[in-house]
């Protein structure tokens, strides 16, 4: 049979609409199911049935007789059409693509679900994430465009207002001190202020715990010196409070005997603390000591009169002492033994430099209760203690948490072993001049919890006693570690987990590079590390210190004394670490460019022996750093006196100033200094030959300290006296002086940093 799927569309339509499939499905299944003997009289028949039931009911089955109808289901109204072609819906190769894309697509929907749904997140989170960068890279701009211009405006302000107050210097009139009466360094301040009409004060004005305030301060001497200026001030001065602490040490070159038993006799039951360091008595005197029963703190350090019979007065009049100093005395074992028994209570006890008592004395501190609540000990200089006399101040004082030992070059590690046997309490030591310690003793120490390490001119402490460090004592917040050579990178790597350090000091480890200080600020502590001195380290360079800048935000301290690697670069980061309060960058190879710009909070501020420093370095301090209180420019030959007149019209809280090497400055410097830096205290203008003596004379009035010379500057500063660099190498002479001179001031910054943290 032909199909009529080809065949043009009137046709089909023909076909449909006069039932034609339908009449022919249902005569060719009722002769297949009848099977008659004449079909085409069987045909006639059914022909006419169809005609007289109509087209509308025909059914496929109308020509079976019911008794023989077949009992199936139909599945279609017509199997007909698709026979002949007439079925729209008829299966092609497209409907097949389709229908195989749509079984293929369920299946992969069914079996494959979870990883098509990890697909889409995935990719969902890569957009999320690419949009979030893209927003995070627009705040970011926006914000560093708006803090540079933030800067700019700070800027412009500062150097609008640096002009206001530079205009109003220059305008103000100067004091006509050639006019004025010369005076002698002798005469002190307070005369000058009453001789003085314009400036004109009635101290007694002040309230009256102002007043009390301001007397606390005074010595004893200046103390009874002003209870005779008025009746006022007497009754002030004999306020009990005022004499709880009486310091006659300031008095040591005095015959103040008959001085210190009429006060001590006077306010014996005020007196909490007592000194008399270095002060020559008689032991009447010291006996005198036994009537202040509520004394608390007493320093007799220093003091050659000192016996056991007078310390066992003391120890019988005085049992509430908690401080005790012996500090180089002439104490023997009776001393040793009256202090368990008199002093129960003895919390802090000083034995330096105390070479009379033996190891025998040390076992006397067992008697009765011990002393087992001492918590701070000082044994420096006492070599003749051996491992059997720590054992014995291991089993007396197991309390300690304190201990320095300075200058003992008899001390071992199985010192520290004895000691630390049963004194796990440890939190803090200091060895200095302790050249036989090595890393076995910081294994012995591993049993306490330190806190504070401090070790100097040590050579046999190598990298596997910061491994002890990094395991053992992990709340670690001082380690000093000055001059020890075997110190190199790898103990700074085991530095960097230390999250609780805040002082690190390794001055003077010349093993110590760029490669370790990086991997030490890679960790946690760098965020916490707020002092830090690496001076004379010098490998190292610009590479660490820009990486210091970014990773230390909390740094105040810092010291890079001699890095003669450093440049501009590695200075124009450290600037940029705002919290700095002080700074040592002596003895590089610095210039101007950029320095000091934006540190507004910098207090203190040393470089000395940079030759390459010009009057540039002080405008920039002018402007910037206001609260400079500490300033050296030692050994800068390029600085004028124009550059000093603006830092004496901004830095008016200037304490500390030393121009020593300045050959060019002149006496107009001073003039200025006297004029703006009222709180001026302590000067050094060494080898500054244009600043006559007259004026250092009438300027040392005006300070406390001064340091003046005209001579021409050593061969050392590396400079002669017109500031031409010298070409000659130094002898050996100057070289070692040079050292010395280095070394000394170091010391002096490290004090001074170390007391200021």
């Amino acid at each position: 049979m032909a199909s009529l799927r080809t065949a043009k569309p009137w046709l089909r339509s023909y076909f449909k609409e006069n039932y034609i499939p339908q009449v022919c499905e249902a005569l060719l299944c009722g002769l297949l199911a009848t099977c008659p003997e004449d079909p085409l009289r069987y045909l006639e028949v059914m022909i006419k049935y169809i005609i007289e039931n109509g087209l509308e009911r025909l059914l496929w089955d109308i020509c079976i007789d019911p008794a023989v109808k077949p009992k199936i289901r139909r599945l279609s109204e017509t199997y007909l059409e698709q026979l002949f072609g007439l079925e729209d819906q008829l299966m092609t190769p497209e409907l097949m693509t389709k229908a195989c894309n749509f079984y293929t697509g369920n299946l992969i929907k069914t079996y494959f679900r979870k990883t098509a749904s990890a697909t889409d997140e995935e990719t969902q989170f890569r957009i999320q994430n690419l949009f979030y960068c893209q927003r995070l890279i627009h705040i970011l701009t926006k914000w560093r465009d708006k803090a540079r211009h933030k800067t700019r405006m700070r800027e412009d302000e500062l150097l609008l207002k640096h002009e206001i107050q530079l205009r109003k210097w220059k305008n103000k009139p100067k004091s006509k001190l050639g006019s004025e009466k010369f005076l002698s360094p002798e005469e002190n301040a307070s005369e000058i202020s009453l001789k003085d009409d314009s400036f004109q004060c009635d101290i007694s004005l002040l309230p009256g715990r102002a007043l009390l305030q301001i007397f606390r301060h005074l010595s004893i001497r200046d103390l009874i010196a002003c209870g005779q200026v008025c009746h006022s001030w007497m009754l002030m001065t004999q306020t009990s409070s005022l004499w709880n602490a009486i310091d006659f040490s300031t008095l040591k070159c005095m015959p103040i005997d008959k001085y210190v038993v009429s006060t001590l006799q006077r306010w014996r039951l005020n007196v909490l603390h007592l000194n008399f360091r270095g002060c020559f008595l008689k032991p009447k005197t010291l006996r005198s000591v036994s009537h202040c029963r509520n004394l608390q703190e007493l320093n007799v350090s220093d003091c050659i009169t000192l016996t056991d019979d007078s310390m066992k007065h003391i120890s019988e009049g005085c049992p509430g002492v908690l401080y005790l100093n012996l500090s180089n005395t002439a104490i023997t074992n009776r001393t040793m033994r009256l202090l368990p028994r008199n002093f129960p209570n003895l919390q802090n006890l000083s034995l330096a430099y105390c070479k009379k008592f033996t190891d025998k004395g040390l076992q006397y501190l067992n008697l009765g209760k011990g002393c087992h609540k001492l918590t701070y000990l000082d044994l420096s200089g006492c070599t003749q203690i051996s491992v059997q006399g720590f054992k014995n101040i291991a089993n007396s004082c197991s309390g300690i948490m304190h201990l320095t030992i300075n200058d003992m070059p008899t001390l071992t590690d199985n010192c520290v072993k004895a000691l630390v046997e049963k004194c796990s309490r440890i939190t803090s030591i200091v060895f200095i001049g302790a050249p036989h310690i090595s890393d076995c003793a910081f294994k012995a120490l591993s049993t306490c919890n330190l806190r504070k390490i401090r070790f100097e001119g040590n050579k046999r402490i190598t990298d596997s006693c910061f491994k002890f460090i990094d395991k053992h004592y992990p709340n670690i917040r001082h380690i000093y570690m000055v001059d020890c050579k075997g110190i190199t990178d790898g103990s700074l790597r085991s530095l960097s987990v230390l999250r609780q350090l805040t002082v690190l000091n390794l001055a003077n480890c010349v093993s110590i590079g760029d490669v370790g200080l990086k991997q030490f600020l890679e960790g946690p502590v760098s965020t916490r590390i707020r002092e830090l001195n690496l001076s004379n380290c010098i490998n190292l360079g610009d590479a660490s210190i820009i990486k210091l800048s970014e990773r230390c935000p909390n740094l105040n301290y810092l010291n890079l004394r001699n890095c003669e690697q450093l440049t501009d670069m590695g200075i124009g980061y450290i600037v940029s670490i705002f919290s700095l309060i002080s700074v040592d960058l002596s003895g590089t190879v610095i210039s101007n460019q950029g320095f000091c710009k934006g540190s507004l909070i910098l207090e203190h501020l040393d470089v000395s022996y940079c030759r390459q420093l010009s009057d540039e370095i002080i405008k920039a301090l002018a402007i910037y750093c206001i609260s400079l209180t500490s300033l050296s420019v030692a050994g800068c030959p390029k600085i004028t006196d124009a550059a000093m007149e603006l830092l004496s019209a901004k830095c008016h809280y200037l304490h500390i100033l030393d121009i020593s090497g300045c050959i060019l400055l002149t006496d107009k410097i001073l003039e200025n200094l006297e004029r703006g830096c009222d709180q001026l205290r302590i000067l050094k203008m060494r080898y500054c030959k244009h600043i006559s003596e007259e004026a250092a004379l009438r300027m040392s009035a005006f300070v406390q300290h001064q340091d003046y010379s005209p001579e021409d500057p050593p061969h050392w500063f590396g400079y002669d006296c017109e500031g031409k660099s010298l070409t000659e190498c130094p002898t050996v002479d100057f070289e070692l002086k040079y050292h010395h001179s280095v070394v000394d001031s170091f010391l002096e910054v490290d004090d001074s940093n170390e007391i200021t943290g």
